[in-house]
């Protein structure tokens, strides 16, 4: 297994890099966020360890390129930054995992281990059908190019039928994974806020199956 790690604290990068060849991997090294997007792009990795705080280009802004340009190598984000939003915004961005510094080797190696084990299947950063965009990490929606106000049950609906676009999603389905579990719903609530989506999204970009749910279509 081939490995990247982008880390610009020299004595760090190459401790890594030794635990993880005593591994049995194969580990090259990044000191800046252009170095290692550019290393990611085109040196055929099957993970990379991410920095969040590097010259020239930010983790961030690193992870969140390759998914826009649809590249799905498994990153492993570091950073000192040990707020739950600091880790909402590097999952957001794109990134599989995320470490806080100082962090346990053995924990490290373990959560790698298992983002091996996932692959690269498709997670991109930005969600898009057709003309349709939503950003999770901006919580913005775009049609057409041009931003859509949504309310936050509006945001959500969007956002699970978008993950599942092209697919029949049925009532049950997003009660169960919009509305919470632990508030008695009204039974026509799904209807209503389709509805409500419908106005603001299109009529005909949310198709209604009967007897089955609906359908988002890309």
């Amino acid at each position: 297994m081939r490995l990247l790690v982008v880390e610009d604290e020299a004595r760090l990068a190459t401790a890594l890099q030794r635990g993880l060849q005593a591994e049995g991997f194969v580990v090259d090294l990044a000191g800046t966020g252009p170095e290692g997007l550019d290393l990611a792009r085109h040196g055929g990795y099957d993970a990379m360890i991410l920095d969040v705080m590097l010259p020239g280009l930010s983790g961030y802004r690193v992870v969140r390129q390759l998914r826009a340009e649809r590249h799905w190598l498994p990153v492993l984000m570091l950073s000192a930054k040990d707020g739950e939003y600091d880790q909402a915004d590097g999952l957001d961005c794109g990134a599989d995992d995320y470490l806080t510094k100082p962090f346990s080797y053995v924990v490290l190696l373990a959560r790698l281990r298992a983002l091996l084990r996932r692959g690269a299947p498709r997670r991109p950063a930005v969600l898009v059908a057709g003309d349709l965009s939503l950003d999770p990490a901006r919580r913005r929606v775009t049609r057409g190019g041009a931003e859509v106000e949504l309310t936050a049950r509006e945001y959500a609906l969007l956002e699970y039928l978008l993950r599942r676009a092209g697919e029949v999603v049925s009532k049950t389905e997003l009660l169960d994974h919009v509305w919470d579990a632990s508030v008695q719903t009204a039974p026509n609530a799904v209807e209503v806020y389709v509805g409500y989506l419908r106005r603001k999204i299109g009529r005909d970009r949310l198709e209604t199956i009967r007897g089955a749910g609906y359908r988002l279509m890309t």
